[in-house]
């Protein structure tokens, strides 16, 4: 009963804590402003189950989405013997979906076991690859200490996590073998019996192994699920609401404001007649607040897999521009703007704002606008939403673009066109021989 009420007391504490951390950020991401992406929820099931459950943008690269399928099937199937070591714990039983389950019950446990080794390989490759390989994607200026080791803990822990699984039920076996107290008969072990003979012959040692293994794996799982909210693991998550949330409009298409349409329909027919709109609070994003509730979502589902950054032509060809870097400093300005809320209340102004604190101007300008971070990142995330609208506040509120975009502005304004001839010389080169 002691060990019961330490579970339930242990499980309780972690529920509380992660449903805290998650509310936290849902209100987080709540500060953006609104924006409507419940059309068509055929199309968004279906770009869901395609993008998130099915991890059809993974394939491109094929070695590391292979290690994750492994990881990310281990994850959720694994999930199901959580389970009964959640009702054993709670109520003092020892597999108890052994009995209602029969000989389907070895089976899956024997695939738990096959899927936890392979868990177990992809960390260690993964590891290798950030670590001794060093793949040039997992640098840059915005992968600091902390992003570096956040993947580290995270692979470190599932190695851990899945060797504490395995170990449990290599003595559980052995402990089955002997006839041992409650050890009933049940299960299959195809790997863990091959790691069996290296514990000891003692029921007593092998005992105190299997409890052991049990609460480092069942607690570890509890911290790591608390871990997640700090983490840019979060994504296990978000990548479902996320995904589903996806733009359905052709990428590179553009919002416009209606305050501005309004405007411009009102100069070319003078009988034009707006509707009636609230008025903007601000054109464009100068920080996190500015800019949607889908834009903070996908700060917080980024990945920071680089896939983005590493098909960008600015920071291909040496700008200073990371989509990533995009994406996780509004991650970064939106946390810090909700401790703020939390410590002085909605009126402080810490006299921080993500353009120019976080993101610079020269980051902004790098960006060519051809959408290929939207189209590799793998969970639907766009870092050129952002940049537009960023574009959008210096441009409209600011009147800082470069010379150059000013030209062209001052050209479309007084030709039409956004080359510095006049309409009437405009057909000139088709006169020449």
């Amino acid at each position: 009963m002691i060990a019961q009420i330490i579970f339930i007391i242990i499980l309780g504490a972690a529920t509380y804590l992660f449903t805290k951390n998650a509310a936290k950020i849902r209100r987080n991401i709540l500060l953006g402003k609104d924006t409507d992406r419940s059309d068509q929820p055929a199309i968004r099931w279906k770009i869901m189950a395609k993008v998130a459950l099915g991890q059809t943008k993974m394939v491109k690269r094929p070695v590391a989405a292979t290690m994750h399928f492994f990881i990310y099937v281990g994850f959720v199937i694994i999930n199901l013997e959580v389970l009964e070591i959640m009702i054993d714990g709670i109520f003092g039983s020892h597999r108890i979906f052994s009995h209602p389950l029969g000989s389907l019950y070895g089976l899956l446990i024997g695939a738990f076991e096959v899927l936890a080794l392979l868990v177990l390989t992809a960390c260690i490759v993964f590891l290798c690859r950030r670590n001794i390989v060093h793949l040039k994607r997992f640098t840059g200026v915005e992968m600091t200490k902390w992003p570096r080791s956040d993947a580290n803990y995270i692979l470190i822990t599932e190695i851990l996590l899945m060797t504490a699984f395995l170990t449990m039920n290599a003595a559980d076996y052995k402990l089955q073998l002997l006839h041992f107290s409650h050890y009933i008969k049940a299960g299959g072990f195809p790997i863990s019996s091959l790691i069996a003979p290296l514990l000891p012959d003692s029921a007593g040692a092998l005992v105190i192994v299997e409890r052991v293994c049990w609460w480092f794996h069942i607690v570890g799982i509890l911290m790591f699920l608390n871990y997640l909210p700090y983490s840019k693991h979060f994504h296990i998550l978000l990548a479902f609401p996320n995904t589903y949330y996806s733009n359905l409009n052709n990428k590179g298409k553009f919002t416009n404001m209606a305050s501005v349409t309004n405007e411009v329909k009102a100069m070319l027919d003078p009988s034009f007649v707006p509707e009636t709109i609230a008025e903007p609070g601000r054109f464009g994003a100068k920080d996190v607040t500015d800019l949607t509730w889908k834009n903070l979502m996908e700060a917080y589902t980024c990945t920071e897999c680089g896939r983005c950054t590493s098909v960008c032509p600015a920071n291909i060809t040496g700008k200073l521009l990371s989509p990533r870097k995009i994406m996780m400093d509004t991650r970064d300005r939106i946390t810090e703007v909700g401790n703020n809320l939390d410590k002085h209340g909605k009126d402080y102004d810490d006299g921080k704002t993500l353009l120019d604190n976080y993101i610079t101007r020269e980051e902004l300008w790098a960006c060519t606008t051809c959408n290929a971070c939207a189209e590799a990142c793998p969970v639907n995330i766009n870092p050129l939403e952002i940049i537009t609208e960023m574009r959008r506040y210096v441009v409209m509120e600011e009147s800082q673009a470069p010379a150059s975009l000013n030209n062209m502005f001052g050209n479309v304004e007084n030709n039409g066109a956004p080359w510095k001839y006049s309409q009437a010389d405009r057909f000139n080169w088709a006169d020449s021989d």
